[in-house]
């Protein structure tokens, strides 16, 4: 047990179990439901839910996995620096939907992943992150009556 203090699963999983519980008090004391529909506190308790069991089926899959005559491998900075370049990627397209809306934002976000991260061919990461972006715009929009900002670009 000693050698997963070594392990980003584990520790990681640690931490979004603790945001998840944090996410999931916070939204309980928030409305659930109202006449109307689903209240403020619905979807933080559902992403809540979500993310605590998700984190501890990570930290448990690392505990079941974990090998101890593996455990001395070298740290994998490679791993760390496309995990890292994932994040900017994200920040980047949540500044940038200001600027060219949640659908552009959003498409390049996925091309970015699925093209760059995962390598995939271009017509699979083009056909993901334009029907990933559309599905998504028509869920929150149309499914749920939301809207999700169009951008300066786009006069909003």
């Amino acid at each position: 047990m000693n050698s997963l203090i070594h392990k980003g699963d584990f520790w990681s999983g640690l931490a979004l179990a603790g945001l998840g519980a944090y996410i999931i008090t916070k939204a309980w004391s928030w409305g659930y439901m109202s006449e109307e529909g689903p209240s403020a506190g619905f979807f933080p308790l559902w992403y809540g839910c979500i993310m605590l069991v998700l984190s501890l089926l990570l930290v448990a899959g690392t505990v079941l996995k974990h090998n101890p005559k593996t455990a001395n491998k070298p740290f994998a900075w490679g791993e760390l620096r496309r995990a890292m370049m994932c994040w900017l990627a994200f920040a980047a397209c949540i500044a940038a939907m200001k600027y060219i809306g949640f659908m552009i934002a959003f498409a390049l976000l996925t091309w970015f992943i699925v093209a760059i991260m995962f390598r995939q061919p271009q017509r699979i990461a083009l056909s993901l992150s334009i029907g990933s972006a559309v599905a998504f715009y028509a869920l929150f929009t149309w499914g749920l009556d939301l809207t999700l900002p169009l951008g300066k670009l786009f006069g909003e």
